[in-house]
């Protein structure tokens, strides 16, 4: 995959500005303003519009101007309802994608969400190799089969430019009938230490190929009676301590590049937020209890269990209180081709008012930098 010239170099550099920004800046002197930009704008990463794009492009000058962390691409335009979003075929998908990560200085997280099954954005109508469910790998019994399929994907995705698969899902089928997770065959397994043994193998998959992976959704959708893209998912009666087992694992064996939040809700874990916006759950569960100090990415802040609840500047706020690295917002249930704009306006607001530290924002970011370390090896 095609990296950005001098990169080492360019990530070597970036990384003194966490050692050098100022604790607190309100007001924002000149530079400040300048480190804070480019800090927060690494924290997004954002959905578009278009099989191509050009320099005018809105998605273009977000990563260009803004600095912006990642890109997420999908074949479906939920607003439009139409099969017409950034996914045509190998070659176009090849060239867009080459398009944005020329476009960064700082190495571009080029996602997508290719678990297998009911959830490949690259679909065989479309010209691409197609693998099975996670249901149907873990049913096998054999662990070999999750890292052909990682393989498999890995593969295709460097081929067609992506540097990071939002998968595996490593939620524990608690409830078959769970309408985002059990239902649609997204689960290894009911057996925690089984998702766990397939979920490490699919990473190794992914990792022969230079493509990071994403483990979701913490701290475990698979009890869920309901769906977090249409509402508040309530799992304080269905949730157990053993959905926790696979982070615990891979995190142990070292084999996590990233964890996507969930958007449920559960009061025993936290009485007053969902996960995604839970200090709670992020700061005290992930991070403490089982010793999570990589990138944590939120699940998609545009879903209903969240674009419902809250305000657009509050989401942000609470989510980056809870210790969120990267803010995703899919632009695809919902669609502003500013979106990246306005995040980023919010972000600096909350700066200048005391709401987050700068203290905060460059904890995020050292992260990121961390993490992007590996797309150059």
């Amino acid at each position: 995959m095609k990296q950005i010239t001098s990169s080492c170099t360019v990530l070597a550099t970036l990384l003194l500005i966490v050692m050098t920004v100022p604790a607190t800046a309100s007001p924002l002197s000149r530079k400040d303003a300048r480190q804070l930009e480019r800090m927060a704008g690494q924290m997004l990463m954002i959905g578009f519009r278009g099989y191509d794009v050009n320099a005018n492009s809105p998605i273009m000058l977000d990563i260009r101007e803004r600095h912006l962390g990642g890109v997420i691409l999908f074949d479906y335009d939920v607003a439009l309802h139409k099969p017409e979003r950034n996914i045509k075929n190998p070659q176009q998908v090849a060239r867009l994608t080459q398009t944005l990560r020329d476009a960064a200085e700082v190495p571009l997280l080029v996602a997508v969400d290719q678990e297998g099954g009911r959830v490949q954005r690259l679909k065989a109508r479309y010209g691409f190799a197609q693998t099975p469910s996670a249901q149907a790998i873990g049913a096998t019994g054999d662990t070999r089969q999750a890292l052909l399929a990682g393989e498999k994907i890995g593969a295709m995705l460097r081929g067609a430019g992506f540097n990071l698969d939002f998968a595996p899902v490593v939620d524990v089928n608690e409830n078959p009938a769970s309408p985002a997770i059990g239902a649609i065959g997204r689960s290894f397994s009911y057996r925690p230490d089984r998702v766990a043994a397939f979920a490490g193998e699919f990473i190794n998959g992914l990792h022969a190929h230079g493509v990071l992976s994403c483990i979701k959704h913490f701290p475990g959708h698979g009890s869920a009676g309901s769906d977090s893209h249409l509402g508040v998912t309530d799992v304080t009666d269905t949730w157990k301590p053993e959905e926790l087992t696979p982070y615990r694992t891979l995190i142990a064996q070292n084999r996590v590049d990233m964890i996507m939040t969930a958007h449920i809700f559960n009061a025993k874990l936290d009485p007053d937020h969902p996960a995604t916006l839970s200090p709670r759950v992020i700061n005290g569960l992930l991070r403490k209890q089982l010793g999570w100090q990589g990138v944590v990415v939120t699940d998609d802040l545009n879903m209903k269990a969240i674009s419902t609840q809250y305000g657009f500047r509050e989401t942000i706020r609470l989510a980056i209180a809870a210790g969120a690295d990267m803010l995703l917002f899919g632009n695809n249930l919902s669609y502003d081709p500013r979106i990246a704009v306005r995040a980023m306006a919010v972000i600096r607001s909350l700066v200048e008012e005391g709401a987050v530290s700068m203290e905060r924002i460059r904890e995020s970011y050292g992260r990121i930098i961390k993490l992007k370390k590996n797309l150059i090896k």
